[in-house]
C-alpha cells in the first residue's frame, strides 16, 4: 500500500528526471528534425483526463502534417503521418515529451494509456476504474499487445494493472515495454495508423479470453 501512496510517485520522479538528463541530446535531435519534417509546433499537446478524471495537457512529438482537403477537413491520420513519424511511432520516441508530464505529476511512468476526454461518458462503471491512478507512459495493455488488440482487452488490462499494482509489477512492465520498443510490436492496429474510436462496450458483461 505504501508503494501505491508514495513510493510510485518517488520512483516516476526519480527516473523521470533521469531519463530527459540521460535523454537530453536525443530529445534535442528528434525536435529538430521533427521541425524540419512537420514544421512548427514541434509539439502535439491534447488535453487529456487524468487521475480522478481530472484534465490535463498531454506533450508529444508531432508524427503528422497538418493536411487538409478542399472542404478544410483533415485527411485521415494514415495520410497525413510521414515517414518520420511511422518512424517515430515505431520507435516510441513521439512518447518521450511525456517525461515531463511525468515530472509535471500529470503521468506516471506505468498505468492506464490516457485517452480522449469524449471517452469518459462511454465506460461502463467498471472501465471507469482506469482513472483512479495516473495515466501512464507505458501499461500493462501495452505490454500486452499496444494497439493490436481491441478496446475491451486494453481495458481488462487497465483494471488488472489497477488491481495489482506493487513495485515489481511497474518495474516488470518497464523492463517489457524496451523489449516491444525494440521489436516495434503492436504499434498499429492492423493497416490504421491509430486505434479506431470508441464508441463504448456493448455488453457490459463483455469478458475477452486470454
Amino acid at each position: 500500500m505504501k508503494y501505491r501512496t508514495s513510493g510510485k510517485r518517488a520512483l516516476d520522479l526519480i527516473a523521470s528526471i533521469a531519463l530527459v538528463l540521460i535523454l537530453s541530446p536525443v530529445l534535442l535531435v528528434v525536435a529538430a528534425v521533427t521541425w524540419a519534417a512537420h514544421g512548427w509546433p514541434i509539439i502535439f499537446a491534447q488535453q487529456r483526463p487524468g487521475l480522478r478524471g481530472a484534465p490535463f495537457v498531454i506533450f508529444k512529438f508531432r508524427t503528422m502534417r497538418n493536411i487538409r482537403d478542399s472542404n478544410g477537413e483533415l485527411l485521415p491520420d494514415n495520410l497525413r503521418t510521414t515517414r518520420f513519424g511511422h518512424l517515430l511511432r515505431n520507435s516510441s520516441l513521439d512518447e518521450l515529451p511525456e517525461l515531463f508530464n511525468v515530472i509535471r505529476g500529470d503521468m506516471s511512468l506505468v498505468g492506464p494509456r490516457p485517452l480522449m476526454g469524449r471517452y469518459l461518458p462511454r465506460y461502463t462503471e467498471e472501465q471507469a476504474r482506469r482513472h483512479d491512478v495516473r495515466p501512464g507512459i507505458t501499461g500493462l495493455a501495452q505490454v500486452r499487445g499496444r494497439n493490436a488488440i481491441s478496446w475491451e482487452e486494453k481495458f481488462k488490462y487497465d483494471l488488472r494493472y489497477i488491481d495489482e499494482l506493487s513495485l515489481a509489477n511497474d518495474l516488470k512492465i518497464l523492463a517489457l515495454t524496451l523489449v516491444q520498443v525494440a521489436r516495434g510490436a503492436g504499434v498499429n492496429a492492423d493497416e490504421r495508423t491509430t486505434m479506431p474510436e470508441f464508441w463504448g462496450t456493448e455488453d457490459p458483461e463483455y469478458e475477452p479470453s486470454e
